[in-house]
């Protein structure tokens, strides 16, 4: 088989030559435009060294990439970062998730490619970032190409490149882990730690008021996010005969430079839900709603001292401090794992569509929002399996004691994919 000269790459051009004319020299070329065929250009002036710069002064300017949009093949990929970062600001998605990517960008995607223009980033050279993003971890890998995909994808409408050089890259592979819920034995350690906590005859300093552990508790039976359940007010609780109902709509944030507050909605637009609210828990919400004047509605049921949000920071501390006198410190326990263990319940006793349902962040509530007439209904299964399970008094810990499978093993690492910049 015989080997002809290399084609040339779509909007870029062969070698340069120059021909004397007598006074004036002439620079030309051959480009390569959009439609694939190659057509001369050239430029004339008084030297040969002018001719050149006239002539890729018009290949720069040419028809094809970079006329359509700020960016063309030569630009270079701080370029690219900056006009990205000025489309994102105007994006409408969560501030958290907006500082992720710009987090995402300084400290590991701009410093990898920042000396290059856009076409010479090359799927093989996005390729071996991402292998080395992964050789770190398989999360970071799995944000760094996220957010080249978004940015290449930008640049494609800019007509800067032919092709996203991400999607010619290997999928990423995410290890397998064991993805722990709580069992029954460390539940029950966790609220008789929680119980005790600093109340013994030798304590110093005020008492504790208890929040932390009626949090806990409300966690567990719920199945929320701890910045939900650090966001319901009394105005979002129902307490109809039938059984408590809260309508989760919004979220305790930490945002960088500013303390944390509640944002007026949760993570994702499925993540704003009503569900049934098991009796054990119910009855954590009901006292503390019952402690609360009538003109404070709005006010977050377990606020601080001063009226504010309890701060996520403070919530995982005093957590430390339960794990400890529990002897579970060494565990790996999280206030996360209250969701983990909540979703495991469901997923064994109604399946794995309620559970993803109860969450609230699965593809069972795009099909949902966007085929299904909405039910204002609240199914209360999900709240009898949590209470029969979890309560604090006679559980039954058969559902726990199942072992896992692999459908339930991938459920709880979508929970901590999808959660991994919630609260």
């Amino acid at each position: 088989m015989t080997r002809g000269r290399p084609r040339t790459p779509i909007g870029t051009f062969g070698e340069i030559g120059v021909a004397d004319l007598g006074g004036r020299y002439r620079a030309s070329t051959r480009f390569r435009d959009l439609d694939g065929r190659l057509r001369r250009v050239t430029a004339v002036a008084r030297s040969a060294r002018a001719a050149q710069t006239l002539l890729k002064a018009r290949l720069v300017d040419r028809a094809g990439y970079g006329s359509g949009g700020l960016l063309s093949v030569a630009s270079s990929f701080g370029e690219l970062c900056e006009l990205w970062s000025q489309d994102l600001d105007l994006r409408d998605i969560s501030e958290g998730t907006k500082q992720n990517y710009r987090d995402e960008l300084r400290l590991h995607v701009r410093p990898a490619f920042e000396p290059y223009c856009l076409g010479e980033i090359t799927t093989g050279r996005v390729e071996l970032f991402l292998k080395r993003q992964a050789a770190v971890s398989y999360s970071r890998a799995k944000h760094s190409r996220t957010l080249l995909n978004q940015m290449f994808s930008f640049a494609l409408r800019h007509d800067a490149l032919a092709r996203n050089p991400v999607e010619g890259t290997s999928q990423l592979t995410r290890p397998r882990h064991d993805i722990h819920a709580m069992t029954l034995e460390q539940v029950q350690a966790i609220r008789a730690a929680a119980a005790a906590w600093r109340t013994g005859p030798n304590v110093k300093g005020p008492r504790p008021d208890g929040k932390v552990r009626d949090i806990c508790e409300v966690l567990l039976g719920t199945s929320m996010r701890p910045g939900e359940v650090l966001a319901l007010r009394p105005c979002d609780v129902s307490d109809p005969p039938g059984g408590m109902v809260v309508h989760v709509r919004g979220t305790v944030v930490r945002r960088k430079g500013v303390a944390d507050f509640r944002q007026d909605h949760p993570k994702t637009d499925a993540s704003t839900r009503r569900i049934a609210v098991p009796d054990f828990a119910a009855q954590v919400i009901r006292a503390r709603v019952g402690e609360m004047a009538l003109e404070e509605a709005e006010t977050t049921i377990f606020h601080n001292r001063d009226g504010g949000v309890i701060t996520l920071h403070n919530l995982r501390r005093t957590f430390r401090e339960f794990l400890k006198d529990a002897g579970l410190e060494d565990s790996g326990i999280t206030p996360r794992w209250y969701r983990r263990t909540g979703a495991t319940v469901l997923a064994r006793g109604l399946g794995i569509d309620a559970a993803a349902a109860f969450l609230g962040h699965t593809s069972t509530a795009v099909t949902e929002g966007h085929y299904v007439e909405p039910d204002t209904s609240v199914d209360l299964s999900p709240a009898r399996i949590l209470d029969r399970t979890l309560r604090p008094v006679k559980p039954d810990g058969r559902l726990l004691a199942d072992s896992a499978s692999e459908v339930e093993e991938d459920l709880l690492e979508g929970i901590d994919a999808a959660d991994d910049d919630a609260a």
